[in-house]
């Protein structure tokens, strides 16, 4: 039998046309059907309700969606009749089309699922369990008379989720709020059981209730129902029983805390030690960028992506697994497999599920983790070992590999190891002002004239005198330290600059280095801002470094929200290392950028490989396009100089003009410069002559 019937209607409802299965499915001619004749062939006890909701339909000028029964040769059948209005541009209603789609064989289905509910529900009294009931489809919510009872509530109060919320204990409370939550979620475990505990709310009693859920779903995977069973197991627990589950488990999520799981791993590693066949596998997981959604979103949402990485662990890794939220963003997990193989395949499978955004309300979260394993014995031969070597391999999956498994490895160890050493040197340098700014200078290739200096990092070193940047590497993707680091370095360079000032130096414009660590705070505009102010230097003297790195993660908005501020003060914004990066020509598109500085990988072999020399042509007709400027990096030789003039290339730097200098050298440079030197009083060599100037540095 055809399942779906068209029509239509004008703005005052009546029918107009309808499709010929109307006959088929009715037996009813289609003339019969006609303005308002259709209503003939429904059930009588149907007709007064799809009367109001087509009145409240043309009312509002709203869809209508109504069940109701039809005539049929074998007997009334259920349909389910759609319609939505057609609105001219003022608002008024041109006429109605809809659908009628037959329904019969789900209101039959539905209706023996009612009995049996209803069988189900009297058992349960019987057996004095509560019932919450929860239709999603149609937003009803029914308690039992027994769980309201248990609730210590009257028969009347409405079956809100916040009243039951109120009621349970703060400590416990997130593991109800993250059942409520996870109705609205589609890739939710069928089964759930959790433990909580209310204060009955007409004597203030302290009460276990213990719930089961089952999440009944349809079949493109939508969440229809959910029922759950509640059991008050209060004379059940025992004080001790009560005290240890609250003193084992976290409160956010209801899983083992850290203490519980350092006990389950040294009985786990007892087991191994029994058994020569099993692998036995320790894995951490750490939620990637939780710190930015609750500085960003709140910690709410913070709060309900931790409750969400919990409840898709358990689902992915299985029963058979010790899942534990260590604390903060990090999770950890035990188990035994035949191969280490296998154990791999589990964590990678885990991972995948953790990937799937999470929405509540209008609010969606981008979900992933990155995970650190570790086996025994072969990476530790104690938990606290075995700990270490996870958390190592955590920690280079972080830095090399998010959202990825990475396995321990040994040289891991001496890895970390150089990193701590490195963060201990960088916090020191910037707790003792051992900043010492560099400045390379930039030339203008059309005249030989200094246009520009580029400030390096350097610091001074008691014993070994000054140092470079590659010594604190790691600083530079650490938050705290880049941070550190990059107002110690700028301040150093407006403080030069005011210095030369102050001597009755023409300035010119300094570039400095972000590193993309220093975009993670969101006060990184005011914080440079603040140092000009405070040496009253124009924002046009400041050039910003930044490389393709800080466009491609996460907050790629604020990134260009906090360039595009820099742009507009005036601040110069300049992409370093062009070239490099996969999607450069879109960031010329997306953000606001004034110079280009070609990478020094394609200056190089300039003049013996076409390819480079292809590229770089490229670069330089493409920013002579757009207005922006380039700056050729790496140049060496007078006939690479040479080569980029000739291609319009409007600046360079490089050891052919001058190595990185300290400040005083630099400020003898502008000296010279405010003198009227420039290259063309040296035609023998037209760019030699700031290089022939800083020789001496």
């Amino acid at each position: 039998m055809a399942r779906h019937i068209s029509w239509s209607a004008d703005a005052s409802g009546a029918i107009c046309t309808i499709s010929a299965r109307w006959s088929e499915v009715t037996g009813i001619d289609v003339a019969s059907a006609l303005d308002s004749g259709w209503l003939d062939a429904l059930h009588p006890d149907d007709i007064d309700s799809t009367k109001q909701a087509w009145h409240t339909a043309l009312v509002s000028k709203s869809s209508v969606d109504v069940d109701y029964r039809l005539r049929t040769p074998a007997g009334y059948r259920w349909f389910r009749a759609c319609a939505s209005p057609r609105l001219n541009r003022f608002g008024a209603v041109l006429g109605w089309f809809g659908t009628l789609e037959d329904i019969d064989d789900r209101k039959r289905a539905e209706t023996a699922l009612q009995a049996s509910e209803e069988r189900f529900r009297l058992a349960a009294e019987a057996a004095a369990i509560g019932i919450w009931d929860y239709d999603v489809l149609l937003g009803k919510r029914l308690w039992s008379d027994v769980f309201r009872a248990m609730l210590g509530l009257a028969p009347d109060v409405p079956a809100e989720p916040a009243i039951a919320l109120a009621l349970v204990v703060p400590e416990d409370r997130p593991i109800l709020q993250q059942l409520v939550d996870s109705i609205s979620q589609g890739d939710a475990h069928p089964r759930f059981e959790l433990t909580v505990r209310i204060h009955r709310a007409n004597d203030r009693a302290l009460r276990w209730m213990q719930t089961s859920g089952w999440r009944v779903k349809s079949a493109n995977g939508r969440i229809e129902r959910v029922l759950v069973t509640i059991r008050d197991v209060t004379k059940q627990l025992t004080a001790e029983q009560r005290v240890r589950w609250a003193a084992e488990h976290d409160p956010l999520t209801g899983l083992i805390n850290r203490a519980a799981f350092n006990s389950l791993l040294d009985e786990a590693i007892a087991r191994a030690d029994r058994s020569a066949d099993p692998v036995l596998t320790l894995a951490l997981f750490d939620i990637d960028h939780l710190k930015e959604t609750n500085d960003t979103v709140g910690h709410d949402a913070g709060d309900l992506l931790l409750r969400t990485v919990a409840e898709r662990l358990v689902v992915a890794l299985g029963d058979d697994v010790v899942v534990s939220r260590l604390g903060g963003d990090e999770f950890a997990t035990i188990f035994e497999t035949p191969s280490q193989e296998a154990a791999e395949g589990r964590i990678r499978a885990a991972l995948r599920s953790l990937r799937a955004p999470v929405t509540t309300n209008a609010l969606t979260l981008d979900c992933q983790a990155t995970a650190g394993m570790a086996f025994y014995p072969q990476d530790g031969r104690g938990a606290r070992d075995l700990l270490k070597t996870a958390d190592l391999a955590l920690y280079s999956g972080k830095a090399s590999a998010r959202g990825e498994l990475s396995r321990f490895r040994p040289d891991m160890r001496a890895s970390m190891q150089r990193r701590t050493s490195m963060l201990s040197v960088a916090r020191m340098v910037a707790r003792d002002d051992r900043v010492m700014p560099f400045y390379q200078p930039k030339v203008s290739l059309s005249d030989g004239t200094l246009s520009g200096f580029e400030a390096l990092l350097r610091w001074r070193h008691d014993t070994m005198g000054i140092q470079g940047p590659d010594t604190i590497a790691a600083a530079f993707d650490d938050l705290a330290a880049a941070i550190s680091l990059g107002e110690r370095m700028l301040e150093r360079v407006c403080a030069d600059l005011a210095g030369w000032r102050d001597t009755g130096l023409a300035l010119t414009r300094v570039a400095v280095n972000l590193s993309p660590a220093e975009f993670r705070r969101d006060d990184l505009f005011d914080r440079i801002m603040r140092q000009l102010r405070r040496y009253d230097l124009p924002a046009e003297l400041l050039e910003l470094e930044v490389t393709e790195t800080v466009f491609l993660g996460r907050g790629a908005d604020s990134v260009g929200d906090t360039l595009a501020a820099f742009h507009d003060a005036g601040v110069t914004v300049a992409l370093d290392d062009f070239g490099t990066g996969y999607a450069s020509l879109k960031h010329l598109r997306e953000f606001p950028v004034d110079v280009i500085k070609i990478d020094r990988s394609f200056v190089a072999d300039l003049l013996t490989d076409p390819g480079d020399a292809a590229i770089v042509n490229a670069v330089l007709g493409l920013a002579n396009q757009l207005g922006i400027a380039v700056v050729a990096e790496g140049v060496e030789t007078p006939e690479q100089a040479a080569y980029l003039r000739a291609q319009n290339c409007g600046q360079a730097q490089g050891y052919l003009f001058g190595r990185p200098m300290p400040a005083e050298a630099a400020e003898a440079l502008l000296a010279a410069d405010s003198k009227g030197f420039n290259a063309h009083q040296q035609p023998v060599d037209e760019v030699g002559l700031v290089r022939r100037r800083s020789s001496a540095v």
